[in-house]
Parts: C-alpha cells; sequence; structure tokens
C-alpha cells in the first residue's frame, strides 16, 4: 500500500514538472539581438574582414587571399562580397543580426580601397543591420619628417 501511494506521488511530481514545461514551451521566447564589430581593412593589395564581439573576442575572419588564389584580384569589389558572404554565414550561425562597421586603410590613404563599400553592400543585403559606421585610419600628427626633401619628389 505504502509503495503505491509512494508511486503516485512520484507520477503526480512529474505530471506537474510537464504541465510546467509545456506552459513554458508556450510562452514565445525573446529574439536576441546580438551585436557584433566588424573591422574592414582595405588597401588597394589586399581587404581583411574581422568581426569581433562587443568584448573583442574574435567570431569571424575573412581576407582575401582565403577567398582567391589570384593575389592581383584580392582587393578586387567582387572577392569583397565573397569575403562578405562567408563572413555573414559565420555571424548567421552565431546569431548575431546588427553590425558596427568600422573601416581602416593604410596610414595617410584619403580614401579607403575598393573592398569597403562592396562588403558593406553585400552585408545590409544578407539581412544585418549596420548600426554605425567608422573610419579608424590612422592619421600621423607631427612624428618623424616625412621623406623628399623641402620640395618634396621631383620625377
Amino acid at each position: 500500500m505504502e509503495r503505491r501511494k509512494m508511486n503516485n506521488e512520484k507520477q503526480k511530481e512529474t505530471e506537474k514538472k510537464e504541465e510546467q514545461m509545456k506552459k513554458e514551451e508556450k510562452k514565445p521566447k525573446k529574439e536576441r539581438n546580438i551585436e557584433a564589430v566588424l573591422n574592414i581593412y582595405t588597401s588597394f593589395n589586399n581587404t581583411l574582414a574581422h568581426a569581433t564581439d562587443m568584448s573583442g573576442i574574435t567570431l569571424a575572419k575573412v581576407t582575401g587571399g582565403m577567398v582567391t588564389k589570384h593575389s592581383r584580384l584580392k582587393a578586387n569589389p567582387t572577392i569583397a562580397m565573397f569575403i562578405a558572404k562567408r563572413i555573414s554565414e559565420n555571424l548567421k550561425d552565431l546569431g548575431v543580426k546588427s553590425l558596427y562597421v568600422r573601416i581602416r586603410t593604410k596610414t595617410r590613404n584619403p580614401a579607403p580601397g575598393p573592398g569597403a563599400h562592396a562588403i558593406i553592400k553585400s552585408l545590409t543585403r544578407e539581412g544585418f543591420k549596420i548600426l554605425n559606421i567608422l573610419d579608424t585610419t590612422r592619421i600621423p600628427r607631427g612624428g618623424p619628417k616625412k621623406k623628399g626633401g623641402r620640395r618634396g619628389r621631383r620625377v
């Protein structure tokens, strides 16, 4: 008799737990909007895209050399689109939906290389929300004298 009572009590407890689990399943889950930082380095010879989380831990990194074997094409906008495609696949698997973009070029360059615009355009097509675009190109403030003399390099 006592064993039957204990078994009935256990069954009731398990039924209660199952009901609670069903209630929790019915509640709509909040979609998490994970944010990441995409660092794009573009020169006229190569394009690098490096995605990190907000604390700086690497989530994905793709370069022009990983996409093509021709070194002359690494800075091409078409190759940049393939770089963006690979980055987006990795970020979607991790649940990232919005990006802060930082574009950097070689020091003293007035404009980014040809791949930066193509990467941003491709990522917006993939469904990512671009929150901010920031130019982080390094600019020398004083420092050593540039070579070439007072009148500059004479060609």
